[in-house]
């Protein structure tokens, strides 16, 4: 209690928006006073009877007050009365809009509506007396309570939306009204509403709530008599959501109850029972807690929900209005006799830690549990004033004003957040200390602590000699858990709570005020009331060290050389014995685990992350590598990992180094470590050399090679340096040394070069160094062929392997010249031949056969397939049987025969049967193959024939067109059909020929013997494309006679000279070949249709004569002449078959005409060569017979 006035009767009291005035209505007057100091700064008159109310605009600017005298001014903030209205009874109340101007002013019969943009007031009847009146926070509607006990919601314009009747009606009066400031309470209430009253299932105790982003975490176990702090003041932004759940209005009626309603008219819970009839009731600025008044002359403190929490004062008389401070723990109270009482709240800390689990007071009812590591928090709602919070382990005590609740988690899991309630204790306890145990709790009062057991029964009690100021417990097995208990007279004890003895660890001079044990429980620390920390040894009882200005202090429950503490604005950390380590921290050390350190700040806990590099590096000064490493996990960054890393390896401390890179995944130097580790296993002691493979890999090459030399090891000296390319280097550290190293490392120079694409730089070091192949290969991959011939040129004879490179790619880069000048020089007389043979340069390769004879297979045979590929096989055979080689010969007819058989090409494979027989004839001159080789030219003579035969078959049946007599065609399918009388050679078809033979016999007139052919196809499988034709003819046949005409012959006679037969041609379409003009097209044309006319005339002595026929005058040729076909290579002998009277007849083909125009023809026939491309006519003598005239 701050100030203390007595004025006349006190109805009301407004602050201003800011705190600094405070108007007071006593009697008819208005006091303003200064609440800084508590000065009256001035009293106002303008009324002129008492004054009921006041009440301040939002903004601060104006307020306003009304009178028993009917009357409501407006003053300024300057004190300036601007503005008089009046009602027609006494003024009850005054209240502002909190977003306008807007101003309601009720009487006992109606109630008014002013703003300053109205030239009058709205007024509005009332069925009742208007005892109060309140605006939502968004300032678009005002409750109005009545003293029926009716509550009535009005929108500006004051039509009434929601109408509350109260259960007492006029037995009990609306006599104070407010809605709640703040809308941060939604959830709180929207989940109020679910609660039972006292007995609550266990899942509704507990409601987890999200993590918020504020700086609150914390851990350690332990409870400090609590020192009285003032509440701190929140500045968070308010949130002025006009949603209707957000607006709670508080109601106090003479009923003796207090309500709270929503908006729409719902009542949130139940009635709350005052004993006493209020006469004012108001929210602290932030809607946290309700201030109440009234006949009990005093007044109290409740939470949001209506839950008392005590009293703030008592006085003589009725309390009529209490009202706190904006934004702030402050409160004014007025009271009947006219004293004024100015009070100042203060909300101690309650809470508890145990390692990383905080649990403290939120409004007063409620304990909040957090995880300071993970940030999840747990809300136990108690509903009643939580006195004294502590926790350990899984176990949780909560002192309520008239018992201890005692919970625990639901499982051993370490992350559970989930607490339901073990035990209660039903009885009212003072205490200021309270402890749980895992079976027990510890209540301390003054000197005295007690143990109590679960159920409530007390087990044990210790007295002390001076006053306890610090417990904490300190961990244990279950029922045996040990306190550490500071006493104010310096005393500092160790008591189990199964032990009636208390152990005195030690007693120092001054008081205690915090204390800690080390994780070991070999060091104690403690803060004295002088702010000294001080650290002993327990065992020794030997002052360590001790630091001034701290005034908590903590030791890291992960390292034994480790505590930090507080003071004067700092965070101290110290390790070992080593000097502290500042930075800036407000509030008490409570906890430090880890790289975390537990602070709280007036009511926030918070949990700071402290790399701890400085202990590190002050343990890597020392060499103190292990050490250092405990210091890194606790938490430092990735560089600080790094540093013990690589001081660790310098220091050959590879365990420690190699859980280091470990941490930041440096694989490379645990490769390392792990090589050094395998040499060591080896037997390898050299610590110098390992320190030099160290140095390597950190980039300290010079130093390396130090100690390289110095544990003489030189060469990997210089192979650090050339792989390193660092080339200048290497020569400096070689000097003048072994020319074969100087070589070496020439050598690895070009190699580099050559890897970074320098190929030029890269031959004239290899040349330079003696490695001619490395620089003949680079040279020919990119085509430098004249490097190349220098290279060669300068090489000597004996050098083989590198000429023989040379030669590869001279002939690979296109320079046969330089290839075979390579080869000659080094006398490689085969790859010479074989490099002509590739080039085809036959005749150089010619004149090395005939020079040495025994290179002769290597030269013909290559060139007698070059031949045959080229199509040129006369003389192929003539180089296979140069080389020797008959059979390859044969083959490859063999090939090329059976090849034209598979693409149709009778004529050609004909021919190359032809050519098969008289290789044969001539292999049969060997006696030793006479026989075999006799059988074989027959045999291929005999397929020539048929081949050629089938030609013409071939032809009609596949092609369009037909350039052949049915005469013709007819002959030559009965040929067929006679000779085919075993195996049917490959590619000829009897389908073809007896179709064939049955049309063309069918047109001469043959018909029995069609009849034939057309059964004999019956029993054959017959292609699609024929079958109706065939079907077709078999039926037609059958309608011809049985016997074969007689007036048709079957071989038609010869025309008269020189006239075509009567027959239709066709009109075929041709292109003319490349060179031909139209003109020279056309001269020929007419060349041969001129021919034509040509009378044959000779003598027949024998003499050749010339003749070219026309194509179709070509069947009109007398018996007595022989025409021979060309064949493609060289002229064909006696391939003329004889017909009617021993004669023979052969076809010639119209395109070859035209070409033996102008030639001249040899005098004899048989072995003569006729010019390619030419055709004979022989007429033959009287005398003469058979094919060789």
């Amino acid at each position: 209690e701050g100030v203390v006035v007595e004025w006349d009767f006190i109805y009301d009291l407004a602050f201003k928006p800011d705190g600094t005035q405070l108007i007071l209505a006593a009697g008819n007057r208005l006091l303003v006073y200064d609440t800084s100091d508590g000065t009256l700064l001035q009293p106002l008159k303008g009324h002129k009877d008492t004054v009921y109310c006041v009440a301040y605009a939002k903004d601060g600017k104006r307020f306003a007050s009304g009178s028993a005298d009917k009357s409501v001014i407006i003053w300024t903030s300057k004190l300036e009365g601007i503005l008089k209205y009046t009602h027609n009874d006494s003024i009850q109340c005054v209240s502002y809009n909190p977003i306008t101007h807007q101003l309601a002013s009720c009487s006992s019969s109606d109630f008014g509506l002013w703003s300053p943009e109205q030239k009058s007031v709205s007024k509005h009847k009332s069925s009742s007396k208007i005892t109060c009146c309140s605006w939502t926070n968004d300032g678009q509607y005002l409750a109005l309570g009545m003293f029926n006990g009716i509550i009535s919601i009005r929108n500006k314009n004051g039509e009434e939306k929601v109408k509350i009747e109260r259960p007492g009606g006029s037995l009990s009066p609306i006599w104070s009204i407010c809605w709640n400031p703040s809308s941060r309470w939604e959830n709180f209430w929207m989940n109020r509403e679910k609660e039972d009253a006292e007995e609550v299932l266990v899942n509704r105790y507990f409601q987890e709530i999200p993590s918020v982003p504020k700086s609150a975490v914390y851990s350690s176990q332990g409870s400090e008599a609590e020192e009285e702090q003032p509440e701190d003041k929140d500045d968070g932004p308010r949130d002025d959501n006009s949603e209707e759940h957000n607006d709670i209005l508080a109601v106090a009626d003479w009923g003796q109850k207090l309500s709270f309603y929503q908006l729409s008219g719902k009542q949130i819970g139940k009635d709350r029972s005052l004993d006493f009839d209020p006469c004012c009731i108001s929210y602290f600025s932030k809607g946290e807690y309700i201030l109440l008044g009234g006949s009990d002359k005093q007044v109290s403190l409740f939470t949001k929900d209506g839950v008392q929490l005590g009293t703030v004062g008592e006085h003589n008389s009725w309390v009529w209005t209490c009202k706190a401070k904006p934004d702030s723990n402050y409160v004014v109270v007025g009271c009947q006799d006219g004293t004024i009482s100015f009070y100042q709240l203060i909300f101690s800390t309650v809470h508890g830690l145990y390692k990383d689990r905080y649990a403290y007071r939120d409004n007063m009812t409620d304990v909040i549990v957090q995880h300071l590591i993970t940030e999840q928090k747990v809300r136990i709602k108690c509903k009643e004033l939580v006195k004294k919070i502590a926790i350990y382990k899984n176990r949780l005590a909560v002192q309520l004003p008239e018992k201890i609740v005692i919970y625990e988690l639901y499982s051993d899991d370490s992350s559970d957040m989930h607490y339901r309630v073990k035990e209660k204790i039903v009885r009212k306890f003072e205490c200021n200390l309270l402890v749980v145990c895992a079976n027990h709790i510890i209540l301390c009062q003054e000197k005295r602590l007690q143990c109590l057991s679960f159920s409530g029964v007390k087990e044990r009690e210790w007295q002390m000699e001076s006053l306890i100021r610090y417990i904490k417990v300190i961990g244990g097995p279950p029922g045996r858990e040990g306190l550490l208990v500071g006493l104010k007279n310096g005393q500092i004890l160790k008591i189990f709570v199964d032990n009636l003895f208390a152990i005195v660890l030690l007693k120092q001079a001054t008081a205690v005020r915090c204390l800690d044990m080390s994780a070991s429980r070999n060091k104690l620390a403690v803060v004295d009331e002088n702010d000294m920390c001080l650290v002993y040894d327990i065992h020794t009882k030997e002052l360590l060290f001790q630091e001034p200005n701290a005034n908590s202090v903590a030791w890291n429950t992960q390292c034994e050389d480790m505590l930090c503490f507080s003071g004067g604005g700092y965070l101290n950390i110290k390790a070992s014995t080593f000097p502290v380590h500042q930075q800036k921290l407000q509030g008490f050390v409570v906890g430090y685990n880890g790289s975390k350190i537990f602070c709280l700040h007036v009511f926030s806990m918070s949990a700071v992350e402290v790399p701890q590099s400085a202990p590190m590096y002050q343990y890597l000064d020392r060499k103190m590598f292990r050490e250092a490493y405990q210091i890194a996990c606790l938490g430092v960054t990735d560089t600080d990992w790094r540093e013990l890393a690589m001081e660790a390896l310098e220091g050959l401390e590879f365990e420690t180094a190699k859980k280091a890179f470990t941490r930041v995944q440096d694989f490379r130097y645990l490769q390392l470590i792990s090589s050094i580790e395998e040499r060591k296993k080896r037997g390898e002691t050299n610590n110098d050399l390992f320190l030099a493979d160290v140095f390597s890999y950190q980039g300290k090459f010079h130093e390396a090679a130090k100690l390289y030399k110095r544990s003489g090891h030189e060469s990997l000296a210089l192979d650090m340096y050339t792989d390193l390319r660092m080339f200048e280097y290497a020569k400096d550290f070689l000097g003048s040394g072994d020319p074969k190293e100087t070589r070496m490392l020439i050598t690895k120079q070009a190699d580099w070069a050559r890897n970074i694409n320098e190929p030029k730089a890269a031959v004239e070091m290899y040349i330079s160094a003696g490695e001619h192949s490395k620089a003949i290969e680079i040279s020919g991959d990119h085509g430098w062929v004249d490097t190349l011939i220098d290279i060669a040129r300068k090489l000597d004879k004996a050098e083989r392997e590198p000429l023989l490179m040379c030669a590869h790619y001279f002939k690979k880069l296109d320079n046969p010249g330089y290839a075979a000048e390579t080869y000659l020089k080094i006398g490689d007389l085969k790859s010479l031949v074989q490099l002509h043979v590739e080039t085809q340069r036959w005749d150089e390769a010619f004149a090395l056969g005939e020079k040495y004879p025994e290179f002769k297979d290597d030269i013909y045979v290559p060139y007698a397939q070059w031949l045959a590929e080229n199509d040129r096989f006369e003389e192929a055979q003539k180089a296979f049987h140069k080389a020797g080689r008959q059979g390859e010969a044969v083959r490859v007819l063999e090939q090329l025969t059976h090849n034209a058989v598979v693409e149709s090409r009778f004529n050609d494979a004909a021919y190359y049967y032809w050519m098969l027989s008289m290789q044969c004839l001539d292999i049969a001159q060997d006696f030793s193959q006479k026989d075999v080789m006799l059988g074989k030219f027959h045999h291929f003579q005999h397929l020539a024939e048929l081949y050629h035969g089938y030609h013409a078959i071939h032809r009609y049946t596949e092609e369009p067109f037909s350039f052949h007599l049915p005469e013709t065609l007819f002959n030559i399918s009965r040929f067929l059909l006679h000779s085919l009388t075993k195996d049917t050679p490959l590619g000829i078809s009897k389908v073809n020929t007896l179709f064939t033979l049955a049309k063309q016999s069918k047109a001469l007139g043959a018909y029995k013997l069609a009849r034939h052919a057309y059964d004999k196809l019956q029993g054959l499988q017959i292609p699609t494309r024929f079958q109706k034709s065939i079907e077709l003819g078999s039926l037609t046949i059958r309608s011809k006679p049985f016997h074969d005409s007689e007036v048709r012959p079957l071989c038609k006679p010869p025309a008269p000279p020189f006239v075509c037969p009567a027959e239709v041609l066709h009109l075929v379409e041709f292109y003319l070949e490349e060179g031909i003009t139209d003109e020279e097209a056309v001269s020929l044309i007419d060349l041969e249709h001129r021919d034509t006319s040509v009378r044959t005339s000779g003598k027949r002595s024998g003499a050749m004569v010339s003749w070219v026929p026309a194509a179709p005058c070509v069947h009109q040729l007398s018996t007595g002449y022989v025409q021979s076909r060309r064949w493609g290579v060289g002229l064909g002998v006696g391939w003329a078959r004889w017909q009617g009277q021993g004669r023979p007849l052969c076809m010639i083909e119209r395109s070859m005409w035209w070409q033996v125009r102008g030639q001249k023809w040899a005098e004899s026939w048989p072995g003569c060569k006729v010019p390619e491309g030419t055709v004979r006519v022989h007429r033959l003598e009287e005398t003469c017979g058979g094919p060789s005239t």
